[in-house]
C-alpha cells in the first residue's frame, strides 16, 4: 500500500478528509455539519479499502519504448519492486501473472467545475470485482434507490452526427422514460459519441428543472486506462471532491469523462490505452441488476433491462448479438448511422432475403470508407449475426422516425420491454400480471392501455387486486382509473377488511396519520391497565379500524355513529405497538373480520376508498373513488366537513389552504348532483336531504352541510324549498301570510277551505292520478287499474283526510304560526315592560309587574329547554357551544341576566333606583333582541347580516377615531385649563366635548371673543361650572388663540371630513362586498330559526309555561321518550333506500357527463386542443417532408440509372446497324443492377421455403469456448459452393479443446443432412454420424372424468428446465439407460417392456445445438398412455412422490415450458386424444 502511494501525483488544491479537521477548528459554526460529513467520508473510505480493488503492474518489461512497459504505463508509474535490473532475464511479461490486485486508490466525489459546479461520484474498480459488490456500492454507499428499469445505451464511441429531429426525440424520450420509470442509464461514461449525447440529455433535463427528487441517474462505466487526466482522481483516502479538468483538445488517443454523468465506475485491468476493458464487467453488472427483484415486494418480477443502440460499429454488433442471446431486448434508432441503420434496413425481412450481398451493399452504404477495411470473413460473420438478430423479432425494436406508431423514443423503449416476453410460451395471466407490475412501477398508463389491456388479455377482478393495491399505495390515480375501467370490482377488492386496514397502514405522511398515531399513543396507556385483567384480545386489524373510526368520527362530528364497528366479545391490544408515525410498525395483527353484521350490510367499498383518499388530502384518488360511491351527495358533504375540520386543526398554512380548496370542490360536486336531482324529481331530492345515511354514521345530507358550513349548498333552491316546507308544517307553502294570520284569530275558517293543507293536496293528486288511469282504461281498453290497485290502496290508507282536531293541531303546530304568535307575545311583553318602567314602577310590585316577572320566567324556561333540547345527538358540550355562538342567544342570556340583577336591586330598598336603571337598560337589550324577527324576512333578513358586518367595521373605526379625539381633547384641555383635579370635568373636556365637535357642536371656550367669566369657576370649586382658563392681568384668557383655532380646524379636517368619509367608504365597501353573499348567508342562517320554532311548543309566552311543565312531567317523572320528528331525519325502508340511491347514481352520471361537456367546450380546452392539433400537424408535415425527400433521392437515382441503360442500348443499336451483323453478339443486359425488392417492399413478408437448421449454427458452441465458423442462411446447403468455408475441428475427448484434425474415420463419410454447421468433428456427441435419442411422452388422465390430460416431465439439472424423459439410445426399441437413475431399476424395466406398445410421433433429424458437420442428433418420440388402474401407474405415482420434484405430472397445454421440438410432440399427443392444445 505504501509503495502504491509513491506513484500518486502531488496536488495541493484538493481537500483530503483529514484536512477537514482544520476546518472544524477554524469554523465553529459548521462543526456539526462538517463532522457528520467527515464521518461519512471516513466510513466510505474504510469500506472502499476493504471491498474495492484496483489492478497494477508488478513487473516492468520494456515495450515499444524503453520507458514504457508492456502494460502501457510509464516506468515512473511503477513501484520500485516492479522495476528489475537491466540484465534481468528471468521471465517475460505476462498479463495474467504480472498484474495484481491492490486496494483502490481513486474514489469519492468528482467536481467538473464550470457552470453549475457539477459533482458526481466515482470509483476505480478492478475487472474482477464482483457485480454484487458494485451494486452494494451504488445502492448502499452512494445511496441510489434501486431502479425500476435499467437502460444500457451503446453505440458509436466516436463523435457522429444526429439529425436535429432524431437528436431531440432521443434526448426527450430517454429522459422521459428515465424520469417516469425511475430508471438507471448505463453508458461508457466518456465525453464522446453516444455517451456525449446521453450526457447532453441529462444536462438539458437538469437545466429545465430545479427539483432534486427527479434526478436522472446516469452511470458511466469506462476504462480507467483510457481516461485523460486520471491522475487528478487518485488519492488513497479519497477525494471529496476531486477537481477534474476536461481537456478535450489535449486528450489525444485518450478520452475525457463526461461531466453530465452522475456516477462513474472506472474499470481497471492494469493496462493503459486499451479500449473495451470495461465491457465484460459492465455486462456482468447489468446481468446482476437484472436478477434483482423489482420493488420492495417479492413478486417474482425482476428489474428489466433494455439496450438502446445509436450508430456503432462491429463492436456494437457483438454487444447487440450477445444481449439478445441473453434475452435482453434491444431498441435500434434508425437514422443514427452505421450498424444501427444496417440492422434497421433488414429488420422485419425474412432471413432468406438477407443474403451476404445485401449486407455488403448496406455496409458499403452506411460505413463509407470504413468498408474498405472489412474482410470477407468479417462480412460473413456479421451477416450470420444479423440473420440471428432478425430471427428474434420479439427482442428487436426499430424506432423509425417516419412511422406514426412510434412517435416517441420512450414509448419504443417500454414497448420493446413488454414485447420481449410476449412469446407463445409465456402468454397467460401470470405474464400479463408481470407486464402490469412493470407498467405500474414505471408509472406509464399509456403503455398499459395500448400494450396490456388489449383484446389478447382476459382479466378477472381478483387478478388485478395486487395491481390495484400498488396503484393506490403508490399514488397513481391514472392506473386506479384504468384498473376500474378494466374490471376491478371495489366490492371484491375490499371484501376482506384486512385490505382496507393495510391501506391505512400504508398511508403517506399526512395530518390524519399524525392524529391517528397520537390517538394510538394516548390510548395505549389506558389500554394497558385493562389488558392486565384480560386474557383475550382484539386483533390488530380491529384495533386499527377502531382508531380510524374514532378519528373519522371526531372529524365528522359527535352526532354521527362510528363508521367501523368492532366486536366487543374479544379484546386485545398489541403490547409491542410502537407509536411512531409509520403505522405499519404500530399495528401487527392477524386477519379478523369486523363482527358487526349490521355494519357489514351497510358497507360501501366506494365510501371506504373515498374516505381513505380524503383523509390524506389526495384530490385525484378521491375524485376517482367519489365516482364509485353510492351515496355520492352525502359523501361529498362529509368530505367537505372532514377537510375543513383538518384545515382548522392543522398547523401547516399551505396544506390547510389546499384542504379548503378541496372542500370547496366537493361542495360544488354536491351542489351539481343535487341540482340534477331536484331538476328531475323534487320529492325524491327532498328525501335525499333528510334521509338517514347508513354509510355515513346515520346522519343526513342537510346536517352535514350545516356542520361543514357549506352555505352555497344550503342556499340551493331545493334545500330552501325543503326548509320552507318544514317552516309551513302541514300547511301548504302557497298560503298567503294574511290568510294564516286571520286563521290564527278565527280558527274555524280552517274547516271552510280558507287554508290549504298538504294532506289535502296529496289526496287530490292521488285522486287525479286515479282518474287519469280510469280514462286511459276507457280509451284503450287495457287493465291498468288492477296493476295500480294495490299500490293506490296502500297510498290511500296513508293519506286519510285530516280530522277537525288534526287540522287545528296542524295549524297551531306549524312553525310559521308559532313564529307569528311569539311575535305578538313578544310585543305584548315589551309593552308591559315599558308600562311598568314608565308608569307602574313602585316600591311594592304591582299586579302588572308580577305578570311581567311570570312572563320572564316562562322565557327563562324556554331558553333552558332550547339549551337541553338535542334531537341530533350532539351532546351537551357541543350543544352549549352552538348555543353560545348564536348572537341572539347571547342577547337572550344578557337580557335575562340584567333583568335578574335589576330585579335583585329593585327588591332592595337601598338599591331601588339603580335597579330601575338596570331594568331600563335591560329594556334596550330586549328591544334589540326584537331584530331577530326580521331574520325570517327575505327582504330584511339579509340587511341584518349587513348591519352585523358594519358593526365590526364600526368597532375598528372607533378605535381609529378615538386616537384623534383623545389627542385633540387632551391637548385642548391642557392649553386651556390649569391643573383641574375634577375627574368628571376632565373627561368632559378631554373626550366628550371633542366627540360632540364631530357632530357640529363647536366649542366657545377656544375663542376669546365669546369668553364669559361668569360661566366658569376661577378655582374649580363650583361643581356645576367648568374651571376658567388661565387669565392675564386684564382678566382675559391668556392662551394663544391662533393655536387653538388652528388645532380645531385641523381636527375638524381630519375627524369630520377625512375619517367620517372613510367610514362611509368602509360601509359602502362592506355593503358591496357582503351584498352578493348576504342572500346565501341569510338562507344558511334561516335554518336555525326554522329549527328553533319547529321544536318550540305551540303556546306563546307566558302560556308556554304549561307546555314546559307538561314536558318536565313526561320526561322526568313518567320517563317517556320524546316524539321523534321526521321532518329533519327519516329512516327509509331498505327497498326504497336502494331505489333512491340508484336514482341518485343516475343523476350523478348525468352531472359528470354535463361537467365533461362543459370542460370540453370551454375556451381553455379549445385552445389546448387547437395547440395539440397544430403540433401534431407540424410533426406530420416534418415527417412527410423527410420521407418525401428520401423518396425523391431514390427516384432520381433510379432515373439516372435508367438513363445510363438507355444510353448503352442506343450505343448497341448504333454499333449493330453499322456492322449490319445483328446476331454476332448478344444484346447487353438492360436490367438494373439494383433490385426492385427493397427492404421496405420485402419487410413483413413470410418465407415460403423451409428454413434451415438454426440451433446447429449458433456461433458459440455449448459447454466450450469455441466459436463456429459463421454460416449464413444461403450457405447452409452442401450443394451451395462455399469456398471460404474453413470450420474448426472439435471433439470433447481431446484435452484442452486443441484442434488436431486427425481422425481414423473419414469425415467425408458423415455429412450433416441439415447442412453446414460451422464446426467439424464429433463435438460433444458420442460418435460420428447420427446419434440416436429417444423421448418418451407418458400420459394419463387426471381424474375419472377424463377432463385433463397430463404428461410426465423430468427436471433437467444440467439446464435447469423441465423436459420429457429421454436420452441417448442404441436402438429405439429400448429406453435410455440414463433414466434408471431417476426412475429406478424396477420402474425402468416395467416401462421398457411397454416401449413396443407406444405410438411413434416423430422420427428424424433434430436441430440441436450440439450438432456438427459430421455428427448430429436424430430423435424418436414415442407416446405411451397409461391407465389409472394399471400397476405401472401405481409405481410411477410412488416414484413421483419420492423424487422430490425430479419427476412431475404436468397438464398437456400450450403454456407448458418445454423446448419447441418437445412442445410439438405434446401438440401431436393432444390431437391423438382429441384435446385442445
Amino acid at each position: 500500500m505504501t509503495e502504491s502511494v509513491e506513484m500518486l501525483p502531488k496536488s495541493g488544491n484538493m481537500v483530503h478528509p483529514h484536512e477537514m479537521i482544520e476546518h472544524l477548528q477554524e469554523n465553529k459554526c459548521g462543526v456539526n455539519r462538517l463532522f457528520s460529513r467527515f464521518k461519512k467520508c471516513c466510513a466510505l473510505a474504510s469500506w472502499m479499502r476493504e471491498n474495492i480493488n484496483k489492478k497494477e503492474c508488478c513487473f516492468f518489461d520494456k515495450g515499444v519504448r524503453d520507458d514504457i512497459c508492456k502494460c502501457g504505463y510509464a516506468k515512473t508509474d511503477h513501484v520500485d519492486e516492479a522495476i528489475k535490473p537491466e540484465n534481468f532475464t528471468g521471465e517475460t511479461w505476462d498479463k495474467h501473472r504480472h498484474i495484481q490486485e491492490v486496494p483502490t486508490d481513486a474514489f469519492g466525489d468528482i467536481s467538473f467545475g464550470g457552470l453549475g459546479q457539477k459533482t458526481s461520484k466515482y470509483a476505480r474498480v478492478s475487472t474482477d470485482t464482483s457485480p454484487e459488490v458494485l451494486y452494494h456500492l451504488l445502492t448502499n454507499q452512494w445511496k441510489l434507490s434501486p431502479p425500476n428499469l435499467l437502460i444500457s445505451v451503446t453505440g458509436g464511441a466516436k463523435n457522429f452526427y444526429l439529425k436535429a429531429r432524431l437528436k431531440n426525440m432521443f434526448h426527450r424520450g430517454l429522459i422521459k422514460v428515465a424520469q417516469t420509470t425511475g430508471a438507471w442509464i448505463i453508458t461508457g461514461g466518456t465525453h464522446t459519441g453516444v455517451m456525449k449525447h446521453v450526457g447532453q440529455a441529462v444536462r438539458d433535463y437538469a437545466l429545465s428543472t430545479s427539483s432534486t427528487q427527479g434526478q436522472i441517474v446516469a452511470i458511466g462505466v469506462a476504462t480507467w486506462g483510457i481516461v485523460h487526466n486520471r491522475d487528478t482522481l487518485v488519492s488513497p483516502e479519497g477525494w471529496f471532491p476531486a477537481h477534474y479538468s476536461m481537456d478535450i483538445k489535449g486528450q489525444g488517443r485518450l478520452s475525457c469523462l463526461d461531466n453530465n454523468h452522475t456516477h462513474f465506475l472506472l474499470v481497471d485491468d492494469g493496462t493503459q490505452g486499451h479500449y473495451g476493458v470495461e465491457i465484460e464487467l459492465r455486462s456482468r453488472l447489468e446481468k446482476c441488476i437484472s436478477r434483482k427483484p423489482l420493488g420492495a415486494k417479492e413478486s417474482g418480477v425482476t428489474i428489466p433491462v433494455v439496450c438502446v443502440i445509436l450508430d456503432g460499429g462491429p463492436g456494437t454488433l457483438n454487444t447487440i448479438y450477445n444481449a439478445m442471446l441473453n434475452g435482453t431486448p434491444c431498441v435500434v434508432l434508425e437514422g443514427s448511422g452505421r450498424i444501427a441503420d444496417v440492422i434497421a434496413q433488414v429488420a422485419g425481412l425474412p432471413v432468406s432475403h438477407v443474403p451476404i450481398t445485401l449486407i455488403h451493399q448496406l455496409m458499403k452504404k452506411f460505413f463509407g470508407q470504413e468498408y474498405e477495411n472489412f474482410t470477407n470473413l468479417n462480412i460473413l460473420k456479421w451477416t450470420k449475426m444479423i440473420q440471428d438478430i432478425i430471427r428474434m423479432p420479439h427482442l428487436l425494436t426499430v424506432f423509425r422516425i417516419s412511422e406514426d406508431s412510434h412517435c416517441d423514443v420512450d414509448v419504443a423503449i417500454l414497448q420493446a420491454l413488454l414485447k420481449a416476453s410476449r412469446t407463445s410460451e409465456s402468454l397467460g395471466v401470470e405474464y400479463w400480471k408481470r407486464q402490469l407490475e412493470l407498467a405500474i412501477a414505471w408509472n406509464r398508463v399509456d403503455i398499459a392501455e395500448t400494450e396490456i389491456f388489449s383484446e389478447e388479455s382476459h382479466w378477472k377482478s381478483t387478478d388485478l387486486h395486487l395491481a390495484m393495491f400498488s396503484s393506490l399505495v403508490g399514488n397513481k390515480p391514472q392506473f386506479v382509473s384504468l384498473l376500474l375501467e378494466n374490471g376491478v370490482s371495489l366490492r371484491d377488492f375490499l371484501q376482506d377488511e384486512q385490505t382496507l386496514c393495510d391501506l391505512y397502514k400504508q398511508l403517506p405522511s399526512c395530518f390524519f396519520l399524525h392524529k391517528l398515531a397520537k390517538r394510538i399513543h394516548s390510548s395505549r396507556h389506558s389500554m394497558m391497565q385493562t389488558l392486565s385483567h384480560r386474557t383475550q384480545a382484539h386483533s390488530g386489524q380491529d384495533q386499527m379500524m377502531r382508531h380510524v373510526s374514532d378519528e373519522v368520527r371526531h372529524l365528522l362530528g359527535g352526532f354521527t355513529q362510528p363508521l367501523y364497528t368492532v366486536s366487543s366479545s374479544t379484546y386485545q391490544f398489541n403490547m409491542s405497538m410502537d407509536t411512531s408515525v409509520s403505522l405499519s410498525k404500530n399495528l401487527n395483527g392477524s386477519r379478523a373480520p369486523l363482527q358487526n353484521n349490521h355494519a357489514e350490510a351497510h358497507r360501501d367499498p366506494g365510501r371506504d376508498l373515498f374516505l381513505w383518499a380524503v383523509v390524506q388530502n389526495n384530490g385525484e384518488l378521491a375524485e376517482i373513488a367519489w365516482e364509485q360511491c353510492r351515496d355520492c351527495i352525502t359523501a361529498a358533504l362529509a368530505a367537505s366537513k372532514i377537510l375543513k375540520k383538518m384545515a382548522e386543526e392543522g398547523s401547516d398554512a399551505d396544506k390547510a389552504e389546499a384542504m379548503k380548496e378541496l372542500a370547496i370542490h366537493y361542495e360544488k360536486h354536491a351542489i351539481g348532483v343535487f341540482t340534477e336531482c331536484h331538476r328531475s324529481d323534487e320529492d325524491r331530492a327532498r328525501k335525499l336531504l333528510v334521509r338517514s345515511s347508513p354509510f355515513w354514521g346515520k346522519t343526513t345530507c342537510l346536517r352535514l352541510a350545516l356542520e361543514a358550513d357549506d352555505k352555497s349548498f344550503v342556499a340551493q333552491s331545493g334545500v330552501q324549498a325543503l326548509m320552507t316546507q318544514i317552516w309551513c308544517g302541514e300547511l301548504t307553502v302557497d298560503n298567503p301570510t294574511w290568510r294564516v294570520m286571520i286563521c290564527i284569530v278565527f280558527f274555524p275558517l280552517i274547516y271552510t277551505g280558507f287554508l290549504g293543507f298538504r294532506r289535502d293536496e296529496a289526496i287530490q293528486r292521488e285522486t287525479q292520478k286515479t282518474e287519469e288511469i280510469k280514462t286511459v282504461e276507457t280509451v284503450t281498453g287495457s287493465n291498468l287499474q288492477t296493476n295500480y290497485h294495490d299500490f293506490a290502496s296502500t297510498r290511500r290508507q296513508r293519506l286519510k283526510p285530516l280530522s277537525s282536531w288534526s287540522r287545528l293541531a296542524c295549524l297551531y303546530n306549524s312553525p310559521q304560526v308559532k313564529f307569528y304568535l311569539n311575535i305578538v307575545s313578544y310585543f305584548a311583553f315589551l309593552m308591559l315592560f315599558a308600562v311598568v318602567l314608565m308608569i307602574d314602577f313602585q316600591e311594592t310590585p304591582s299586579p302588572g309587574e308580577l305578570l311581567l316577572y311570570i312572563w320572564l320566567f316562562s322565557l327563562v324556561c324556554e331558553e333552558v329547554r332550547q339549551l337541553f333540547h338535542d334531537p341530533d345527538g350532539f351532546g351537551f358540550h357541543k350543544k352549549a357551544k352552538m348555543y353560545i355562538n348564536d348572537l341572539w342567544n347571547i342577547l337572550d342570556v344578557l337580557s335575562i341576566a340584567l333583568f335578574i340583577i335589576g330585579l335583585g336591586f329593585r327588591l332592595t330598598s337601598a338599591l331601588f333606583y339603580p335597579g330601575k336603571i338596570l331594568l331600563c337598560i335591560d329594556f334596550v337589550v330586549f328591544c334589540l333582541r326584537l331584530m331577530a324577527i326580521f331574520t325570517i324576512s327575505r327582504t330584511l333578513g339579509p340587511k341584518i347580516i349587513i348591519v352585523k358586518k358594519m358593526m365590526m367595521d364600526m368597532f375598528f373605526f372607533m378605535f381609529l377615531l378615538s386616537i384623534w379625539v383623545v389627542a385633540y381633547g387632551v391637548a385642548k384641555q391642557g392649553i386651556l385649563i390649569q391643573n383641574d383635579n375634577r375627574l368628571d370635568w376632565i373627561i368632559r373636556g378631554a373626550v366628550y366635548e371633542p366627540y360632540l365637535i364631530i357632530f357640529g357642536n363647536v366649542p366657545t371656550n377656544i375663542d376669546k371673543t365669546a369668553f364669559d367669566i361668569n360661566s366658569c369657576s376661577m378655582n374649580g370649586t363650583d361643581p356645576l361650572k367648568p374651571k376658567c382658563p388661565v387669565l392675564d392681568e386684564n382678566q382675559t384668557p391668556a392662551f394663544p388663540e391662533w393655536l387653538t383655532i388652528i388645532m380645531l380646524c385641523v381636527y375638524l379636517l381630519f375627524a369630520n371630513i377625512l375619517l367620517l368619509n372613510l367610514l362611509i367608504a368602509i360601509f359602502n365597501f362592506t355593503f358591496q362586498e357582503v351584498q352578493d353573499n348576504t342572500d346565501r348567508i341569510w338562507k344558511f342562517q334561516r335554518y336555525e330559526l326554522i329549527k328553533e320554532y319547529h321544536s318550540r311548543p305551540a303556546a306563546p309566552a307566558p302560556f308556554i309555561f304549561f307546555s314546559h311543565l307538561y314536558l318536565f312531567v313526561k320526561k322526568m317523572l313518567l320517563c317517556k321518550p320524546s316524539i321523534i320528528t321526521k321532518d329533519f331525519k327519516i329512516e327509509l325502508p331498505q327497498i326504497e333506500e336502494e331505489e333512491l340511491l340508484s336514482w341518485e347514481a343516475l343523476m350523478k352520471d348525468r352531472y359528470l357527463l354535463s361537467t365533461q361537456q362543459e370542460q370540453s367546450q370551454s375556451m381553455e380546452r379549445r385552445i389546448l386542443d387547437t395547440a395539440q392539433k397544430v403540433s401534431t400537424i407540424t410533426d406530420r408535415l416534418e415527417r412527410e417532408e423527410e420521407t418525401i425527400s428520401a423518396a425523391m433521392v431514390k427516384r432520381l437515382a433510379r432515373l439516372e440509372e435508367q438513363v445510363v441503360q438507355s444510353t448503352k442500348a442506343l450505343q448497341w443499336i448504333m454499333d449493330r446497324l453499322k456492322s449490319k451483323d445483328l446476331t454476332a453478339k448478344e444484346a447487353p443486359s438492360l436490367r438494373s443492377t439494383k433490385t426492385d425488392e427493397t427492404p421496405e417492399t420485402l419487410r413483413d413478408t413470410s418465407e415460403k421455403e423451409d428454413s434451415f437448421h438454426v440451433n446447429a449454427r449458433q456461433l458459440y458452441y455449448p459447454n466450450s469456448k469455441l466459436t463456429r465458423f459463421p454460416v449464413p442462411e444461403e450457405k447452409v446447403p452442401w450443394e451451395v459452393k462455399f469456398s471460404s468455408y474453413m470450420p474448426t475441428y472439435y471433439a470433447c475427448e481431446d484435452s484442452g479443446d486443441h484442434l488436431d484434425g486427425s481422425e481414423s474415420h473419414s469425415l467425408d463419410n458423415y455429412r450433416n443432412p441439415g447442412g453446414r454447421t460451422g464446426i467439424r468433428g464429433r463435438g460433444s456427441l458420442s460418435h460420428f454420424g447420427p446419434n440416436q435419442y429417444l423421448d418418451i411422452v407418458l400420459t394419463r388422465w387426471r381424474d375419472s372424468e377424463r377432463s385433463i390430460l397430463e404428461y410426465l416431465a423430468m427436471w433437467d439439472e444440467s439446464q435447469g428446465i423441465l423436459a420429457l424423459p429421454g436420452g441417448p439410445v442404441e436402438s429405439a426399441d429400448h429406453l435410455p439407460v440414463t433414466l434408471k437413475k431417476t426412475m429406478g431399476n424396477m420402474l425402468y424395466e416395467k416401462l421398457n417392456a411397454k416401449v413396443s406398445e407406444g405410438t411413434k410421433l416423430f422420427e428424424g433429424y433434430v436441430d440441436d445445438c450440439r450438432n456438427t458437420d459430421n455428427a448430429w442428433v436424430e430423435t424418436t418420440v414415442l407416446t405411451i398412455h397409461l391407465d389409472q388402474t394399471s400397476p405401472v401407474m401405481i409405481d410411477i405415482n410412488q416414484t413421483v412422490v419420492s423424487s422430490h420434484g425430479s419427476l412431475q405430472w404436468r397438464e398437456v397445454s400450450s403454456k407448458t415450458r418445454l423446448s419447441s421440438n418437445q412442445k410439438d410432440s405434446l401438440r401431436q399427443v393432444a390431437e391423438l386424444h382429441n384435446r385442445k392444445f
